[in-house]
C-alpha cells in the first residue's frame, strides 16, 4: 500500500537518458522519410511540368500532409529530447520531482510524435495503393485475370 508523501518512485539520471538511443534512432527515421518525400515531390513537380496530368494533384495534396505530419514529427521528437535533457538537469540540481514531471512529458511528447508517425505511414500506403490500383487498371486482361486469381488465392 502506498503512504500519501512517499514517492512511487525514485528517478535517476539513467531513466531519462534511456530515452536518448530512441529518440536518436526516430529523428534519423523520420529524416530519411522527408528526404523520400522531398525527392518524389521533386519528381512530381518536373512531371507535372511537363504533361500536366490532373491524377499527380491528387498526390501533390496526399504530400503536403505527409510533409506537414512529418515536420510535426520531427518538431514533437526535438521536444521530447528535449524535455528528457531538462529532466536529467533537474535531476542532477536534486530536484527529482520536478524532474519526473518533466520526463513524464517528454515521454508524452514521444507518444504524440508516434502517433504523427503511424498516420503519415497511413497516408503512404494509401497513396501506394491508390497508385497500385491504377496500374491494374492499366494491365492487359489476362494479366489482370492472373493477378486477381493470384491476390484471392494469398487472402
Amino acid at each position: 500500500m502506498c503512504q500519501p508523501n512517499r514517492p512511487i518512485m525514485d528517478i535517476s539520471l539513467g531513466i531519462p537518458a534511456l530515452i536518448f538511443p530512441a529518440i536518436s534512432l526516430l529523428m534519423l527515421a523520420y529524416t530519411n522519410r522527408f528526404l523520400a518525400v522531398a525527392s518524389l515531390i521533386r519528381s512530381l513537380h518536373a512531371q507535372y511540368q511537363d504533361d500536366h496530368d490532373p491524377k499527380l494533384v491528387a498526390q501533390i495534396g496526399n504530400l503536403r500532409r505527409r510533409v506537414k505530419l512529418i515536420r510535426n514529427m520531427q518538431a514533437i521528437g526535438v521536444l521530447s529530447l528535449f524535455l528528457s535533457v531538462v529532466s536529467m538537469f533537474l535531476v542532477l540540481e536534486g530536484q527529482a520531482a520536478w524532474g519526473k514531471y518533466t520526463f513524464a512529458a517528454s515521454l508524452i511528447a514521444l507518444m504524440v510524435s508516434l502517433g504523427f508517425s503511424v498516420t503519415e505511414i497511413y497516408l503512404s500506403t494509401k497513396a501506394l495503393s491508390i497508385q497500385l490500383g491504377d496500374m491494374e487498371d492499366n494491365l492487359p486482361p489476362e494479366l489482370g485475370e492472373r493477378l486477381a486469381k493470384r491476390m484471392k488465392f494469398r487472402k
